[in-house]
């Protein structure tokens, strides 16, 4: 459903709202990184950012324009982000250790020894507290007082939070891609959707899927002409053009199964020269032996960004 601004003060809203719109583009890949890191998947952490952005179009009218926008909206990504873990049960520790944190006494700060691609994976094995700390701190490169405010704590408590979180990753094995963890029925389905996507046998993808079946495009969260934001909607497949806009497509294109995070998902190759390319994902929710939601993230380059190497199992 489209959103216009509220009209009580125009004027205001309007440059918070134009604010917004030069954000975003900028900020939105970072946005997914933290929370795709946060979450330890790089399509939960998109529909996180989504929700999130979501919910502050609707507020920006609380906020306070004399302040940066971007922090505001990385502490509505953040609590998105704790609510997500939360919900999946795996919040109940840090809960505890950040009880604690209001009177921790800060030690003298431990570096982190490497700082990239693998030092964000092994963060998943931290709290969340501690692993938003150490994200924040030396991945994005947030000041104390700024992630002191990110996350609801005091610097005193992050700096605890930083020293623990780097103590446990010196300490940490090297961490491996999970791999394998969905059951060999879900991908010998995801399997047959794809080849028979890849021969445009439209009706027997049909067969695959329920009747109540539902898609959604996610991508960057239209803005249209400054006078409206609206979420990627969820749409009936049955009454979308989805697999009609895949028939038109002018590019060489295929579908092949990869795991992202260990979760099965489907990898859209294109055509290029004599080379097939990684171009976006899609992810199919699958109960009871049939496809119930697509979602398809060909419009969020920044997703395929986030997923790095991807194991097809074939030569791309």
């Amino acid at each position: 459903m489209e959103m216009s601004p509220p009209t009580d003060d125009t004027g205001v809203f309007d440059a918070r709202y134009l604010a917004f719109l030069e954000t975003i583009p900028h900020l939105r890949p970072k946005l997914h990184r933290y929370c795709a890191r946060m979450i330890g998947s790089v399509l939960d952490g998109e529909d996180v950012v989504q929700e999130a952005l979501f919910q502050a179009y609707r507020k920006l009218e609380t906020f306070d324009g004399t302040r940066p926008l971007a922090p505001w909206l990385f502490r509505i990504a953040h609590n998105h982000c704790i609510d997500f873990l939360r919900r999946r049960g795996v919040r109940a520790q840090a809960e505890a250790a950040a009880a604690m944190e209001a009177d921790a006494v800060a030690h003298p700060e431990l570096p982190l020894p490497a700082i990239g691609q693998a030092v964000e994976h092994l963060v998943l094995t931290l709290p969340p507290k501690e692993r938003a700390c150490v994200l924040l701190k030396d991945v994005f490169d947030y000041s104390l007082d700024e992630i002191a405010e990110l996350v609801g704590s005091t610097v005193g408590g992050v700096k605890a939070a930083l020293n623990r979180g780097r103590s446990k990753l010196a300490a940490a094995p090297a961490r491996t891609t999970r791999q394998g963890d969905a059951n060999e029925p879900t991908r010998r389905l995801l399997q047959l959707y794809v080849e028979r996507f890849n021969a445009r046998d439209w009706e027997s993808v049909r067969s695959l899927i329920t009747a109540d079946a539902r898609v959604r495009v996610a991508d960057r969260l239209n803005l249209r002409n400054c006078a409206g934001f609206m979420q990627a909607p969820i749409e009936s497949l049955k009454d979308a053009p989805y697999f009609g806009r895949y028939e038109r497509l002018v590019n060489a294109w295929r579908l092949v199964v990869v795991d992202v995070d260990g979760e099965p998902a489907i990898l859209r190759l294109d055509r290029m020269g004599d080379r097939w390319v990684p171009f976006s994902l899609i992810r199919l929710q699958i109960a009871g032996g049939h496809i119930r939601q697509i979602v398809d993230y060909s419009h969020c380059p920044w997703v395929i960004e986030a997923a790095g190497v991807l194991a097809t199992g074939e030569e791309t």
